[in-house]
């Protein structure tokens, strides 16, 4: 075990060098002189270990007749002496023993403690709304929102004397006064707020969760998850949608990827890498204004070689009818859905609802599928650390999802591998 005396007179080398103390720790010395307490740790994955490294501070020493606000102070600003290195190392291998990662767990300690600034709804709130990933008009409207339906009742409340008779009074005023939709969007709202302030401690329970399934619900709901005899008939009904074949390859390239309908209509050939089947949609175009990567199915890979063929020298692959340089309209896809006699039981968001709901049938993890839906994680902790892509996971997954019932439709497309930009059926 080192000493104190070791520790100081410890001088700087060419190269780094450490000093071992005991049980994982020891001290780093640095070409520079800069002398560092680390904890080398292993933490079980499953059969495997995963070795990981805890940087605990600066070595220092402790002045004579410093103060216990001093060496706080000190502490803080991640100056330890040996002593204290030791101590700080007893914490951290009690994370490890139940299996928690020191190096994660000061993150998380130092996200949560950065994320609000007070216990007040109303600034807790308006912190929650600068958190979101939304474009400013989406904040704006939320906040607008907030300080004509919600601040004026609990604005002022501490979080935690907020409870659930609060919630529900607030909510039934803004159905009485604004509106069905207005009350949704206090309740998405309010469960939000309170679930991050749930996260960082701040209240013991969400009250808005028992509220969620009651009062007055807005009558605009997406269409429910098709059955599999409905996957079929669509498919058919699609493969045999003769009016014009970009509208078919719109929609098709929505079901086998699972992508919203404005993504699929604005994509842009340069997005798409045929060699990685592989489609890459950037930040501006997505709803969460993060960049997604989607992988391409074979039949999704032989639609887009066709598409190319027709609209390869346009900058979309979807290119506008009356103007090429602007892209699909999206009412385009539900004019064709009305037009098979689709409307009233599905519409383009119903493939995404379709394509979780099966997928979690199969079996599927639900991280994949959320992945590919371009979902983003309730939690913001768990988020601001997982960027896992799972990429080659959802690879395999979205074969296995445009294999599902659609032979006919892929036989459709081989047989229109020699359509051209001038076959007028294919702009009708």
């Amino acid at each position: 075990m080192l000493t104190d005396t070791q520790c100081r007179n410890a001088k700087p080398k060419e190269k780094l060098y450490k000093l071992p103390d005991a049980k994982g720790l020891y001290l780093e010395v640095k070409p520079n002189g800069t002398k560092t307490w680390r904890y080398r740790f292993e933490l079980s994955d499953g059969e495997k270990r995963k070795e990981g490294t805890f940087t605990i501070g600066e070595y220092g020493v402790s002045p004579a007749g410093e103060a216990p606000e001093q060496g706080r102070s000190r502490r803080d600003g991640g100056v330890f002496t040996l002593a204290e290195a030791r101590e700080e190392r007893a914490k951290a291998r009690a994370l490890v023993k139940q299996g928690i990662s020191p190096v994660s767990n000061r993150k998380d300690v130092r996200l949560k403690a950065q994320l609000v600034v007070s216990d007040i709804f109303e600034p807790f709130a308006k912190e929650w709304i600068t958190l979101k990933d939304w474009e400013e008009v989406t904040k704006k409207r939320r906040q607008d929102m907030l300080e004509r339906v919600v601040f004026p009742y609990i604005g002022q409340s501490p979080l935690r004397q907020i409870s659930p008779a609060h919630i529900f009074n607030i909510l039934t005023k803004a159905a009485k006064n604004n509106g069905v939709t207005v009350k949704d969007e206090a309740k998405r709202t309010l469960f939000g707020i309170f679930e991050l302030a749930l996260e960082t401690e701040r209240v013991d329970s969400n009250p808005v969760r028992q509220w969620r399934g009651v009062l007055p619900v807005n009558k605009t709901q997406h269409r429910e998850a098709l059955s599999k005899e409905d996957i079929g008939k669509l498919m058919r009904d699609i493969a045999g949608y003769e009016r014009n074949f970009q509208t078919v390859g719109a929609l098709l390239l929505m079901w086998y990827t699972l992508c919203r309908s404005n993504e699929v209509v604005g994509a842009r050939w340069c997005e798409i890498d045929f060699e990685n089947a592989s489609w890459t949609i950037p930040a501006e175009r997505m709803k969460m204004r993060i960049e997604h990567k989607v992988p391409l199915p074979r039949q999704a890979l032989v639609l887009l070689r066709r598409l190319k063929e027709v609209s390869g020298h346009r900058e979309h692959v979807f290119p506008n009818r009356d103007n090429r340089a602007i892209p699909m309209a999206t009412a385009t896809l539900r004019q064709a859905l009305n037009y098979l006699k689709w409307g009233t039981r599905y519409s383009p968001h119903a493939t995404r609802t379709t394509g979780s709901t099966r997928l979690h049938e199969l079996g599927f993890n639900s991280d994949w599928i959320e992945r590919q839906l371009a979902h983003i994680d309730p939690n913001i902790v768990r988020r601001t650390y997982n960027h896992t892509d799972f990429f080659s996971d959802r690879v395999e997954m979205m074969q296995v999802w445009a294999d599902y019932e659609s032979p006919r439709v892929f036989r459709r497309l081989v047989s229109l591998s020699h359509a051209t930009s001038t076959d007028s059926s294919i702009w009708r």
